[in-house]
């Protein structure tokens, strides 16, 4: 089974979570989870919601998923926070969501990659000297960055691809794409991810992994 860990900080955002957790959990041989600090977590609409895993967890993820949310510039500013996290992109696919680009990119986990983040957080993440981009995801090896709450669903097809096949992405989003647009609304996310992340998703296609 290959896990995928959702960072859920307090003042998460709801969407970022539970739209990753929802879409990952529909796919045979993922199983996704809300991972932070602490067993319970309230959202920014304050929403209280149980976390089932720590930082333990998250080190030992194949995929992990850095959650936004109101405390974000927070959270990125908290050394001892930071120490807390043992992520390794040789061996995890490590992507955030929106401001978590903040927290990625002081675990210098960003250098070298352009980054797509929301408006809100963008100026930041330029005066931190990463190029942005207009774009609502970026993918670079290992690393990918989202940007606006709803790009979680193109975050979420990108993952599927990376770790399962394009016939079992194509499976779990038949369950929640609108009905009557449902093949061109599944055409548009997995086109989105392809254009994304062309040479890494056309190699696992090389491999007969995609």
């Amino acid at each position: 089974m290959t896990a995928v860990a959702i960072v859920t900080l307090p003042g998460f955002n709801e969407i970022d979570s539970f739209l990753a957790l929802s879409l990952l959990n529909r796919a045979e041989g993922v199983t996704a989870f809300l991972a932070g600090p602490a067993r319970e977590v309230v959202s920014m609409n304050d929403v209280p919601t149980v976390v089932s895993a720590g930082f333990a967890e998250i080190a030992e993820a194949s995929a992990v998923v850095m959650g936004s949310g109101q405390r974000s510039i927070e959270f990125a500013a908290d050394t001892p926070f930071l120490t807390r996290f043992a992520l390794d992109p040789s061996r995890q696919i490590i992507s955030s969501q929106c401001s978590g680009a903040l927290i990625l990119a002081k675990l210098g986990l960003l250098e070298g990659h352009r980054v797509s983040t929301d408006d809100k957080t963008r100026g930041r993440i330029a005066d931190m000297g990463f190029e942005t981009l207009e774009a609502p995801l970026s993918v670079s090896g290992n690393i990918a960055t989202a940007g606006g709450c709803l790009s979680a669903q193109y975050l979420a097809t990108w993952l599927l691809l990376r770790l399962t096949n394009e016939t079992e992405t194509r499976h779990a989003l038949s369950y929640v794409v609108p009905v009557g647009h449902a093949e061109a609304y599944t055409d548009g996310l997995i086109d989105r991810a392809k254009a994304a992340d062309p040479e890494g998703l056309r190699r696992r296609a090389a491999l007969g992994l995609g």
